[in-house]
């Protein structure tokens, strides 16, 4: 059905930052930089989470999977457009985009989902440490991963679904860098109040609901950490929620101005800013504040570059 709409649209093209060509190098560069240093960033985490048996395994499993949920959605997102500009052309082809659009959804929302359950394991640890072991343990920790998957997996595939059988009106140009969902809407000429329906539901299911819990999760650990009678004791506490608050915070922060904001408000060059940041800053980001803030990934990852002598600067740099 999809295919017969759109059988007049073979290839779509990118209007991206092309009004200001003085900058485009610079744009180029900058994604450049930020996904080269997402990639590096991600494997590390990755390469020191998953083996080091220091770190537990729900952390090392959320951790591992926010890498893999990071590098993915940054890929998607930026390699079509760094390979467009180097080759001159700012094109996708109609199964390209509908990969694309199909796999940042995909990604983000299953990261969504996964935040929210990282805030309950932040508040187990905090409110409950003496059963923390047996309540996130390795199978609970498993399940959670999957859920999160699946139902990013699921609605991703829903929207994508209900927006390609949508007839176009013949006009191929987006108005971004990606193929992102909001964008390709807007060539549609039939009415998508429907579509636009399902896409606020799915929205209020994955951005304020899971942040709602996220706050009330973070309530319980702030009532927990004010009743430690020592200091040393709340600032350790303090510092196993640091890291994730800040990426939540990141996270949510562009999440919800992109996909939640007033229909009054609609500008363009904002909305392609913060597509930008969603794709290349926040991603590269998480495994930097992860690595900086949480201690026990610190001595992980001390560990690693420990075994190359060729890495002592990085370690002075962690102290």
């Amino acid at each position: 059905m999809f295919l017969a709409n759109w059988t007049s649209v073979k290839v779509f093209f990118f209007l991206g930052f092309s009004q200001y060509p003085k900058v485009q190098v610079i744009i180029f560069v900058v994604c450049l930089l930020m996904y080269l240093i997402t990639l590096l960033g991600n494997v590390i985490l990755i390469s020191i989470t998953i083996p080091d048996s220091h770190l537990h395994p729900a952390m090392y499993l959320f951790l591992s999977n926010l890498s893999f949920l990071d590098s993915w959605y940054t890929s998607s997102a930026l390699t079509p457009m760094l390979a467009n500009f180097v080759s001159g052309r700012s094109t996708i082809s109609f199964s390209g985009c509908a990969t694309q659009m199909y796999l940042s959804l995909a990604m983000g929302s299953t990261e969504c989902v996964l935040l929210s359950m990282m805030a309950y394991d932040r508040y187990v640890a905090i409110c409950n440490p003496l059963r923390y072991p047996v309540i996130m343990n390795r199978r609970t920790c498993v399940q959670i991963a999957a859920g999160s998957w699946m139902t990013g997996c699921l609605t991703a595939l829903v929207e994508t679904m209900t927006v390609l059988p949508l007839s176009p009106c013949g006009n191929s140009i987006i108005n971004r860098f990606t193929c992102e969902i909001l964008a390709v809407l807007k060539l549609v000429c039939v009415d998508t109040s429907l579509v636009q329906l399902i896409m606020l539901v799915i929205s209020v299911l994955l951005l304020p609901l899971p942040v709602l819990l996220i706050c009330i999760s973070y309530a319980f650990i702030l009532t927990s950490i004010l009743r430690i009678s020592s200091v040393e004791g709340r600032s350790k506490a303090f510092s196993t929620c640091t890291a994730h608050l800040m990426v939540v915070v990141l996270f949510y922060g562009t999440a919800l101005s992109m996909y939640l904001k007033p229909s009054a408000v609609d500008s363009q060059e904002i909305d392609k800013f913060m597509a930008l940041v969603c794709a290349g800053l926040t991603p590269m980001l998480n495994p930097i504040i992860y690595s900086l803030r949480n201690k026990e990934v610190k001595v992980a990852l001390k560990k690693l570059l420990i075994r190359n002598p060729f890495n002592t600067a990085c370690i002075s740099i962690l102290k």
